[in-house]
């Protein structure tokens, strides 16, 4: 083993993968449904190596360097995901959730700086109970900047490296309560609360129109369709295409054939006995009223119509607040699908009463026209785009070390944002002003998820190995347990406060209030099976703007739970 150690400690970049590429594999597995995830599993593999070296002599190391870079680059990814939706929940209903995030992320860093006060805990031991009690990794990075950068005042005989250690030790101790405890929380709050949350998710789908996401995959049924039927009915021969619509305004024509010529679907065209109507509508619609036109037909030319699939993204202010069934009205209601929602990053079940949000994205399918037509109505059309406009990222980067240059005195030293919480403001400046714009700063998803995926365990990895020489001169079991009971206060009371809130206060929906209390602690996990307990996606309703605004204040709260801490 002493030689494995040793070639690994030699060749630092197979280290490094081989660490990444364990991590991932042991994040996959799950027992119920329970697991540890790729980044805690990256603490776990790194330390665990690093303290199995060390008993052999062998002490291993990756280079500072790398781990600056890769949380840089981590911090300015979530700044570009969160950005429209930060923007978005400072407003309107947002504010709300907004207002439960924030609640509940200073909750959590009161608990854990008190705590690490009043146990005497180690200096680091409160940004890694932060990090872990809140499920929020990138903690981690905010707390090793409060300690590389000089603000936190380490105590005679302790170094650098130790104070890394105990932050990665005090996450590893109160991360699997952290998942776990804010799982079980937000799955039966409402049934500790005497409320019953499946019923209220019901009176919402129905009172919003709201369809159930979990049963979006592939299936043979279509909510629109396009049929073509041959007019011999004589009620609707001679009536024009608008007057027919007057009468049906359920249907749409959007394409007439007549003697083999196509001849479209101007408004003013007088329908004849002997023309192929193309008609579109729900697929209930257009088995409702058998014979309204006549026979249907398999007729290729009046079914050859252009369609088009695009993503809308909502930006103009006549249209903000209004419902998807205000539109019925418009000419182009008929001739497309809605198919997705998105609002901050996430998708949400929508609905007939579904207000669009400004920054939302609107992914439809139809006739070309009618997109088009859509896309002026509401905004612009984002075409997919898959390359990166690297310059932009360049150039956000750069804002972002400036900011972090800033400094102003305070608790007797000069602290800011640092070179993170400078990235990760310059991300949320960026990706507003380019969902505004469009026209420059393309990241498309896959290249954003690499920046914050490969980021943030590649950096947690480097600290799991740099950590875990030093572990075990740290490590004592009266430790260990006061720093398990600290993430155990700060993971389970600040739920609760949240929800007595929202629903005492706020008077939230108790189905959408679940995926605020998700949000409030930026974890997917409690809203996935918060949905499943209820079954439905009524609680991904209150998630997105809750998961913006607390993913910004927790990763900075890394920072001050350090420096308050001391």
């Amino acid at each position: 083993m002493q030689g494995f150690f040793t070639f690994l400690q030699q060749n630092p970049y197979l280290l490094l993968f081989f660490v990444v590429g364990l991590a991932v594999w042991i994040g996959r597995a799950s027992i119920k449904g329970y697991g540890l995830g790729m980044v805690a599993g990256a603490i776990v593999v790194g330390a665990g190596l690093s303290v199995l070296a060390s008993t052999y002599g062998v002490k291993l190391e990756l280079n500072n360097f790398a781990k600056s870079l890769f949380y840089y680059l981590f911090m300015y990814g979530v700044g570009l995901r969160v950005g429209p939706s930060f923007i978005n929940s400072l407003r309107g209903d947002g504010l709300k959730f907004c207002i439960l995030a924030v609640v509940s992320s200073v909750i959590g860093l009161t608990l854990v700086v008190l705590g690490a006060k009043m146990f005497d805990l180690p200096v680091g031991a409160a940004g890694g109970m932060l990090a872990g009690s809140q499920t929020m990794s990138a903690a981690i990075g905010s707390a090793e900047q409060a300690v590389t950068s000089g603000v936190v005042k380490l105590p005679d005989g302790m170094t650098a490296e130790q104070a890394s250690g105990m932050i990665a030790l005090s996450y590893g101790i109160t991360y699997i309560w952290g998942t776990v405890g804010i799982i079980l929380i937000c799955k039966y709050l409402p049934r500790w609360w005497g409320v019953d949350a499946k019923a209220a998710a019901k009176k919402y789908e129905e009172e919003f129109g709201v369809k159930d996401l979990e049963g979006g995959g592939l299936t043979g049924y279509r909510q629109f369709g396009l049929r073509a039927y041959r007019l011999e009915n004589p009620d609707s021969v001679g009536k024009s295409i608008a007057n027919f619509r007057k009468m049906n305004p359920e249907y749409r024509i959007v394409n007439v054939v007549r003697g083999g010529q196509q001849m479209g679907a101007d408004p003013d065209l007088v329908l004849q006995a002997g023309d192929v109507i193309a008609l579109g509508g729900s697929t209930e619609h257009l088995t409702a009223k058998m014979g309204l036109i006549g026979p249907e037909v398999a007729d290729q030319k009046a079914l050859n119509i252009p369609l088009d699939q695009a993503d809308i993204l909502v930006t103009q202010k006549d249209v903000v607040g209004r419902t998807f069934e205000s539109f019925r009205g418009e000419a182009m209601a008929g001739q497309l699908q809605i198919t997705k929602v998105e609002r901050g990053g996430v998708a949400i079940p929508a609905g007939l009463k579904t207000e669009l949000q400004r920054m939302d994205i609107i992914s439809v399918v139809g006739l070309k026209s009618a997109v088009s037509d859509l896309g002026q109505l509401w905004g612009r059309i984002a075409r997919t785009n898959t390359s990166t406009d690297l310059l932009t990222l360049a150039v956000g980067m750069i804002i972002g070390f400036l900011i972090g240059r800033i400094e102003f005195p305070a608790f007797g030293a000069k602290i800011g944002l640092g070179n993170a919480g400078g990235l990760l403001l310059s991300g949320v400046i960026v990706s507003s002003i380019v969902s505004r714009l469009r026209f420059f700063g393309n990241t498309p998803n896959a290249a954003r998820n690499v920046l914050e995926d490969l980021g943030l365990v590649v950096f947690v990895a480097i600290v799991g190995v740099n950590a875990g020489a030093g572990l075990l001169s740290q490590l004592t079991g009266a430790i260990a347990l006061k720093i398990f009971i600290v993430g155990f206060i700060a993971c389970t009371i600040p739920p609760f406060i949240v929800w007595a809130i929202g629903y005492h206060v706020f008077k939230i929906n108790p189905a959408v209030l679940m995926g605020g209390v998700a949000g409030a602690r930026s974890h997917s996990g409690p809203c996935r099976e918060a949905a499943v307990e209820i079954q439905s996606s009524v609680p991904w309703i209150g998630f997105p703007v809750g998961y913006a605004v607390s993913g910004i204040l927790l990763t900075i709260f890394g920072y001050f739970a350090m420096l308050l801490a001391q």
